[in-house]
C-alpha cells in the first residue's frame, strides 16, 4: 500500500505560493513507514483534478489532498472528489455549528458562502479543523481507497494531520515501521565527483543511499526502514561512517548542521575567536555566523568594507596595493584579513573580496572572481582564488562565497587540530 499527495491550487502552479505542504506530508508519511512515490500539483479545474484522481487511484491506496476547501467558487476539491466517485454532497449540521461558533468568537456572522464548507460526500467522516473554518474529510469511497482532505493553510493542515489523521492511520496498522533518514552534507566537491566515489552504495537495499545537490553543496541521504528509530539508526550508522571515511574533509556535517555551526563548534572547542572583513558579500558572512545562537562566544564582529576608503581607513589596506593590484586581488584579501584580525583582536581573521555581478566584470577579472583571505593565530596570512562564474547570479555568488570562506576556515581548524 502506498500514498499519493495531491496539492490543489492554481496559485501553486503559478509559483505565487511555496508548496511546503507536500514536504511536510512526505516527512510525516516516512515517519509512519507509509511508502510514497508520487506527488501532483493541479490547478483549480474540476476536469484536470478528475484526471489526477484517475491516475492516483491506479497506483496508490491513500490519497491526501491539500487545498481547495475554502468558501470561494474556485474551491472545488470536495465536490470534484464526490462527483468523480458518483456520490452526492450532503450538508453537515455539525460543520455548520462549528463554523457559526468560530465566526461568533471573532464577533462576526457566518456568510452564506461559508455554508459551502459544510458540504461533504455522503458517507465521509469529518476531519475536524480546530483553528480554521475549512474541515477536511476521511472517506473510503471504495474498500481499497482512503481519502484525506486538508485545507491549504499549512498551520491548519499540520494540526489536523497530527490530531486526527495520524491516530487514524496508526489505528489502521501504520506506524509499526518507520522510514528514518539521515542527510550527510559535503562542501568542496561536485555531485558527480562524489557520486563516483560512493557509487557502490547506491545499490544497497536497506538502508538506501541517494545523492542530491543545491546551492553549492552536495548531500547524501541515507534512509532505513525499521520498526523503530533506534533500529534504523543501527542500520544507518555503519554506512554513514564508511561514507564519511571515503569523503574525508569534504564531509562537513549532517542533517541541520551548517558550515557556520560547524565552524562555531570548532572555534568554541579551541577557545579561539573570529572576525571578518567583507566586500562583495556585504555582511552575508557575518549574518551566517550570527544566525547561530551563542555565536558571540567566538565571533566578535566584522567590517563591511564595500568602498576602498573603508579598506584603507579601517582595515589598513595599503592604497598603493589597491592601485597596483585592485580591490579584487589576493594581496588585498590578505591585508583585509590581517587588518580585521588586528583591529578586533581575534585569533582568526577571514576576508572576502570579489565581483558578484552582474556588472563590474572584465576580461581579466570576470564576474564570479572571488578572493578569500585568512589570517591565523600565528599571524600567518594567505589568500585563495575562486571563480564561481557569471551564470550563477549575484545572490548565489555571494552565498557561495560566504560558505566557501567558512569551509576554508573549517578545513584549517580540522587539519591543525588533527
Amino acid at each position: 500500500m502506498s500514498a499519493e499527495i495531491i496539492c490543489v491550487g492554481t496559485e501553486l502552479l503559478l509559483g505565487d505560493i511555496l508548496n511546503s505542504n507536500s514536504q511536510y506530508l512526505a516527512q510525516q508519511l516516512a515517519q509512519l513507514g507509509i511508502p510514497h512515490y508520487n506527488q501532483t500539483v493541479v490547478g483549480d479545474n474540476p476536469e484536470r483534478l478528475k484526471q489526477v484522481i484517475e491516475i492516483a487511484i491506479s497506483r496508490a491506496q491513500i490519497l491526501i489532498f491539500t487545498g481547495g476547501l475554502g468558501p470561494t467558487p474556485d474551491d472545488l476539491t470536495c465536490e470534484t472528489i464526490a462527483d468523480f466517485f458518483g456520490v452526492p454532497l450532503i450538508e453537515s449540521p455539525e460543520i455548520i455549528e462549528d463554523i457559526t461558533q468560530k465566526f461568533a468568537q471573532r464577533g462576526r456572522i457566518m456568510t452564506p458562502s461559508n455554508r459551502k464548507q459544510a458540504l461533504i460526500p455522503q458517507g465521509a467522516d469529518i476531519l475536524p479543523n480546530p483553528t480554521g473554518t475549512a474541515p477536511g474529510i476521511i472517506w473510503q469511497p471504495r474498500p481499497e481507497i482512503t481519502i484525506f482532505t486538508f485545507p491549504g493553510v499549512p498551520s491548519e493542515m499540520h494540526r489536523m494531520w497530527t490530531d486526527t489523521a495520524v491516530p487514524y492511520l496508526k489505528n489502521q496498522g501504520w506506524g509499526k515501521e518507520i522510514i528514518y533518514s539521515r542527510s550527510l552534507r559535503f562542501w568542496g566537491i561536485g555531485e558527480s565527483a562524489l557520486a563516483e566515489k560512493v557509487a557502490s552504495y547506491f545499490n544497497l537495499p536497506n538502508p538506501t543511499v541517494a545523492p542530491y545537490a543545491g546551492k553549492g553543496e552536495v548531500r547524501l541521504r541515507i534512509s532505513a526502514k525499521a520498526d523503530s528509530e533506534a533500529a534504523a539508526e543501527a542500520l544507518i550508522s555503519p554506512v554513514e561512517k564508511q561514507l564519511k571515511d571515503i569523503a574525508g574533509l569534504d564531509y562537513y556535517g549532517a542533517n541541520d548542521e551548517t558550515l557556520a555551526s560547524v565552524v562555531g563548534d570548532l572555534l568554541r572547542l579551541s577557545g579561539e575567536t573570529l572576525s571578518v572583513a567583507e566586500s562583495c558579500t556585504g555582511g552575508g558572512l557575518g549574518q551566517m555566523l550570527t544566525d547561530i545562537s551563542g555565536s558571540s562566544d567566538y565571533f566578535w564582529g566584522g567590517v563591511i568594507s564595500y568602498d576602498n576608503s573603508v579598506k584603507v581607513g579601517l582595515l589598513g589596506v595599503n592604497p598603493d596595493d589597491l592601485d597596483k593590484f585592485g580591490a579584487v586581488s589576493g594581496n588585498v584579501a590578505e591585508q583585509m584579513a590581517m587588518g580585521v584580525k588586528t583591529r578586533l583582536s581575534t585569533s582568526w581573521g577571514l576576508s572576502i573580496t570579489g565581483i558578484a555581478g552582474p556588472t563590474g566584470g572584465t576580461d581579466t577579472k570576470p564576474v564570479g572572481l572571488v578572493y578569500i583571505g585568512l589570517a591565523s593565530p600565528k599571524n600567518e596570512v594567505s589568500s585563495f582564488e575562486y571563480r564561481f562564474g557569471a551564470m550563477r547570479g549575484r545572490a548565489l555568488i555571494r552565498y557561495v562565497s560566504g560558505c566557501t570562506a567558512l569551509d576554508l576556515l573549517r578545513r584549517k581548524l580540522i587539519i591543525r587540530n588533527s
